[in-house]
């Protein structure tokens, strides 16, 4: 059971907007994104759940499930624990959901549609927080703000895992950013350099990095411990939120 006592967060309506769009497009896009998936993204999906090291019985959140491949994969290392996914597509959530119960009717499983922004679980709540393809369809200003959240669920010394859309081939950059103008709350924007840089300073020590290609997608895997047990904002005052329960 949730339960939301108040939010502290209050989006732009330019990024409400935003975030309304890309929930729309997704929820378009979820009977057909396990093709997409399985195209792009199942050799990152494997370094990822590689750099995660789920042990079984762990407390698991996985933010951005799409259409569940990772979801079903982290199920089977954690069959014994308890795995929640999170998807802003309502659609996307209850897909994944469906599948979760039928390739694993007995696990602990839970899916639910809501924002990476501003999540409905207590502080400490997991001890592994994976992450696919998120920080991409984030507006820029909502990148470190996200990233203090994911680090307000973690239990102290609990790990974070992030796939992002890597910045390292030149041609694979251009050919991004063309799909991401074409139809930007789809493809979004490439945070890759960025939100690396920025974890140091939003409490994360860098463990793992890697690089995964696959035909000529080429995904950026890394993972992060949680460090220090408060958690700041950029302008060094304590990140506010309200009391959520799981």
């Amino acid at each position: 059971m949730i339960a939301r006592l108040s939010t502290a967060t209050h989006p732009s309506h330019a990024s409400e907007r935003a975030s309304l769009l890309t929930r729309r497009i997704y929820d378009v896009a979820a009977p057909f994104y396990t093709i997409s998936a399985r195209l792009f993204h199942w050799h990152a999906h494997t370094a990822a759940l590689a750099a995660a090291s789920v042990a079984d019985g762990s407390r698991v959140l996985e933010l951005a499930t799409g259409s569940g491949e990772m979801f079903i994969r982290l199920l089977e290392v954690n069959r014994r624990g308890q795995t929640v996914g999170v998807d802003l597509s309502p659609k996307m959530a209850a897909h994944t959901q469906d599948l979760a119960r039928r390739k694993f009717p007995r696990a602990s499983s839970h899916c639910y549609a809501a924002d990476a922004r501003d999540l409905p679980f207590a502080e400490g709540a997991f001890d592994s927080v994976i992450c696919c393809y998120l920080f991409e369809l984030l507006p820029p200003e909502h990148v470190e703000d996200t990233l203090l959240e994911l680090r307000r669920v973690l239990a102290p010394g609990g790990r974070l895992t992030i796939t992002l859309v890597s910045e390292t081939k030149q041609a694979f950059n251009t050919a991004y950013k063309l799909g991401g103008r074409i139809l930007p709350c789809f493809w979004g924007r490439q945070v890759d350099e960025r939100l690396v840089r920025m974890l140091p300073h939003c409490g994360f020590e860098l463990t793992k990095d890697s690089y995964v290609t696959q035909i000529f997608y080429v995904s950026h895997v890394v993972s992060a411990a949680r460090t220090t047990p408060r958690r700041f904002a950029s302008n060094g005052m304590p990140h506010a939120h309200a009391s959520r329960f799981i």
